[in-house]
């Protein structure tokens, strides 16, 4: 999930759905979320009992290795984006298209409207996902903390990725730069951002899948498939991302290969593919093993 959460235009949602343990982090981040309401209203003896009824054995491991991840792999795929952004599109297009139809495979019930609700959010993130700004110059506290709290609402979603969110608000290369750096305050201040808008948004987003998970899964594969746009591999793939934060991200144009452009990216995708289906298969056998 944190090797996801770097790229934009990839979700830490996605794998958790495609590993099969969406919502069991839904659940796990709003039990937490209720915990810090409890200590905030002064409730010390109500808020130890929530903290020791949380699942650590599933949130621990969880959280250290999406920090580790992030830690260890953001230069490596800011790379990877810049030197080979088709090839990483194909791989990351497959992906997400293999995760839609897993999430279609979840929804109980099926309908005109349920389908309707997919199409428009589909075309409405196609369309949103067109707008970009510019890097934004020496940003302020502020605004790092402001970047981890809206980012993280993204991570979270099937689909819409928070890196692409901070490409859109221009804090990308800000936030890249300031891992990559080892900035301590700033990346505190991250993290206290992540911190204060998962717990916010992990409650509001664990009702609404309580009262109308159909309609809800419906809208994350709307996302997931109107997220497409960040990740066709032409002209420049994910997006050419830019070594320092004077230059203008791109990455949302949507063109046909030319020659035997398709051949390598394609190839990425099929198989990328076939490897969420093969993985999703697993986690299902085992999810009815652990059930069973």
């Amino acid at each position: 999930m944190g090797a996801a959460d770097v790229v934009p235009g990839v979700s830490g949602g996605t794998i958790a759905l495609v590993l099969g343990i969406y919502q069991h982090l839904i659940d796990a981040i709003r039990d937490a979320a209720r915990a810090l309401g409890t200590l905030a209203k002064g409730d010390l003896k109500g808020f130890w009992s929530r903290v020791t009824a949380l699942d650590f054995l599933f949130l621990v491991p969880l959280g250290l290795g999406i920090l580790l991840a992030v830690g260890a792999l953001a230069s490596v795929i800011e790379t990877q984006l810049r030197d080979n952004p088709e090839n990483m599109a194909g791989l990351f297009f497959g992906l997400v298209t293999a995760s839609a139809l897993i999430a279609l495979g979840l929804l109980t019930e099926r309908g005109a409207f349920v389908y309707a609700l997919m199409a428009v959010v589909s075309v409405a993130v196609f369309v949103l996902l067109g707008f970009q700004s510019g890097p934004v110059s020496d940003p302020s506290p502020v605004a790092f903390f402001g970047a981890g709290a809206l980012a993280i609402c993204a991570m979270i979603l099937p689909g819409i990725s928070g890196s692409f969110i901070l490409l859109m608000i221009g804090m990308y290369a800000a936030v890249i730069q300031t891992i990559n750096d080892r900035e301590i305050g700033n990346v505190l201040l991250l993290l206290l951002g992540i911190v204060v808008g998962l717990a916010l948004f992990s409650s509001v987003l664990g009702w609404i899948m309580d009262q109308a998970f159909n309609l809800v899964m419906a809208g994350l594969i709307g996302l997931m498939v109107g997220s497409l746009r960040v990740l066709w591999p032409w002209p420049n793939g994910v997006g050419v991302i830019a070594k320092d934060q004077s230059e203008v991200i791109d990455g949302t144009g949507v063109d046909w290969p030319a020659g035997d452009e398709w051949f390598t990216p394609t190839a990425f995708a099929v198989g990328a593919v076939v490897i969420v289906l093969v993985i999703a298969r697993i986690g299902a056998r085992y999810t009815h093993h652990a059930d069973g």
